[in-house]
């Protein structure tokens, strides 16, 4: 499948982050691609782009920043991997790593927000793993709320594990 999907051009390589607060909630952002404004939204951990010069850490740790406005936190490892084609506007290749990271809790804040994000993102909230379980919204990667458990057991991949695209 990567082989396949690797012809697709172009590629973006794509931060994501599994941020807890100290109730072991998970922090969601709800929003839609420029491509489907006018879709039903979708829930999706925090994280975007890596940019040129940075690594993968890096734009995880500023991603968590820009997006949340919190600045106190600890960025674990990487625990999933995950590629799949969206159109952005046209076909991209996402390269995607899931980080763990951990923060105290705090409303996150929209101020690092660019215009689009503020145009496209239309919740940012802390969800429990009762209330994921329970919801019938969208929510990404697929199965996000079963594998939480072992993830807020410290039972964490010693290899980053590949999750499903769909």
């Amino acid at each position: 499948m990567t082989e396949k999907l690797s012809r697709i051009q172009p590629e973006r390589p794509t931060a994501r982050v599994l941020l807890f607060d100290v109730q072991h909630r998970v922090l969601l952002m709800k929003g839609r691609l420029p491509s489907a404004r006018d879709r039903p939204g979708i829930w999706f951990t925090i994280g975007g782009g890596v940019e040129p010069g940075e690594t993968y850490e890096d734009a995880a740790a500023r991603e968590i920043r820009e997006e949340t406005g919190i600045d106190d936190f600890v960025l674990g490892p990487v625990i999933w991997v995950r590629e799949g084609v969206m159109l952005l506007p046209e076909p991209t290749l996402l390269k995607e790593q899931y980080f763990v990271a951990h923060c105290e809790g705090a409303d996150p804040r929209r101020d690092g927000w660019q215009p689009n994000e503020h145009d496209l993102i239309d919740d940012i909230r802390w969800w429990t793993h009762a209330e994921l379980l329970a919801t019938t919204d969208r929510v990404v990667p697929p199965g996000l709320a079963s594998r939480l458990p072992p993830i807020v057991g410290g039972q964490l991949p010693e290899t980053p594990e590949q999750i499903p695209w769909k």
